[in-house]
C-alpha cells in the first residue's frame, strides 16, 4: 500500500531523475582586467595576431628647457660688449645641458638640440664681437691714419665775399669730426674701401614694422637708418668679413652711441658674415638709436687696425 499522499489535481508527476542547477547568465567580465566592455566575455586575439602597442606619450625634458632657456640668454649677452664675460660662461653652460638632456630617455629632444644651436651660433657671435672690441681698443691706443679719402660729389659752392675769405680760419682736415665727408664720399684704407649713399633720420617706424622682435626707441630717442656700401680690396685670401668695418654714431655733444647698445633687424641690412674677396661689394642697411634730435655725424673705421672716419648724416 502506497503512503506517498495523493498529488494535487494538476501538478507535475514526481520524478526520480536530480533537479539540474539553475543557469546564469553571463553578466560580467571574466577575469577583472578584461579589456572588452563591462557585461561582455573577453574575446581572445586571432591566432598568430599580436595586439597593437600602446604608443608611449613622452614627458617633458626639464633639463632641454633649461638648457633653451639658458642658452638664449648667453646669446643676448654675447652681442652686448660690455656683458660679453656672461655669455662666454652662460653659452658653454648650455652647450653641455643641451647635450645631457638629449641622453634622458622617454623625453622630449627638441629643446635640447635647439640650446646646442643656439649655444654654438651664440658662441661665433660673441667671438666676432669680441674680436670687433679688441680691434677697437687697439686701434684707438696705437692706431695710425692709413685712411685715403676720394672726392666728393660736385657741389656749387656760393662765393664768399673777400672779407669772409680773410677771416676764415684754415678748414680741418677731412674726414675728421669737425670737417666731417659729405654723403657719397668714398673713402679706403688697405683692405676696404667705404661709401656711405644715404641716411634716412626718423626711421623709427620703419625700423619697428620691420621685424616683430624691433622695440620702439626708448624715449627722447630715434631710430636712424644708414645705407652703406663696402668694397674688398685686400689681398687676403680668405677674404675679408663685413663684420670688420666699425660703425658709430657720435653726437653733437661728442657722445658715442655704439649699435650694439640697442640691437634691431634693419631693413634690407648688411650681411656682415659673409666673406668678401677682392673686388667684391655689398650694400646693406644698418639702425642705430639715437639721441633726438639727430645733429651728430657717423663715425666709420674702414678695417680693425686704422683711424676713424667722421661722415655727415645730411
Amino acid at each position: 500500500m502506497s503512503t506517498n499522499p495523493p498529488s494535487a489535481p494538476g501538478a507535475a508527476t514526481p520524478s526520480n531523475e536530480p533537479t539540474p542547477p539553475p543557469a546564469y547568465a553571463a553578466t560580467g567580465p571574466t577575469r577583472p582586467y578584461d579589456q572588452q566592455p563591462y557585461g561582455q566575455p573577453q574575446q581572445p586575439a586571432p591566432y598568430g595576431q599580436q595586439p597593437a602597442p600602446v604608443a608611449e606619450k613622452k614627458q617633458r625634458n626639464i633639463l632641454g628647457i633649461i638648457a633653451f632657456v639658458v642658452s638664449a640668454v648667453g646669446f643676448i649677452f654675447g652681442c652686448i660688449p660690455g656683458a660679453l664675460i656672461v655669455g662666454w660662461i652662460l653659452l658653454p653652460i648650455a652647450f653641455v645641458l643641451g647635450i645631457v638632456s638629449l641622453f634622458q630617455k622617454g623625453k622630449v629632444k627638441w629643446q635640447g638640440v635647439t640650446a646646442i644651436i643656439v649655444s654654438i651660433v651664440g658662441t661665433i657671435v660673441a667671438a666676432i664681437v669680441f674680436t670687433a672690441v679688441v680691434a677697437t681698443a687697439f686701434t684707438d691706443a696705437f692706431g695710425s691714419s692709413d685712411v685715403e679719402v676720394g672726392d666728393a660729389p660736385a657741389v656749387i659752392e656760393e662765393e664768399a665775399a673777400p672779407a669772409e675769405e680773410e677771416a676764415e680760419a684754415p678748414a680741418a682736415e677731412a674726414g675728421t669730426r669737425e670737417n666731417p665727408l659729405p654723403l657719397g664720399t668714398p673713402f679706403s684704407s688697405d683692405e676696404w674701401t667705404v661709401v656711405v649713399n644715404s641716411v634716412t633720420l626718423g626711421a623709427t617706424d620703419q625700423i619697428v614694422n620691420e621685424n616683430m622682435m624691433n622695440e620702439a626707441p626708448d624715449p627722447g630717442s630715434e631710430y636712424i637708418l644708414i645705407n652703406y656700401t663696402l668694397t674688398y680690396i685686400g689681398n687676403d685670401a680668405e677674404g675679408g668679413m663685413p663684420a670688420f668695418v666699425g660703425m658709430e654714431y657720435v653726437t653733437a655733444a661728442g657722445v658715442t652711441v655704439d649699435p650694439f647698445d640697442k640691437l634691431v633687424v634693419a631693413p634690407d641690412s648688411m650681411d656682415t658674415l659673409s666673406a668678401l674677396y677682392n673686388g667684391a661689394s655689398a650694400t646693406g642697411n644698418n639702425a642705430i638709436q639715437v639721441p633726438s634730435p639727430a645733429d651728430g655725424v657717423l663715425a666709420f673705421r674702414p678695417g680693425m687696425m686704422v683711424d676713424k672716419v667722421f661722415v655727415a648724416i645730411q
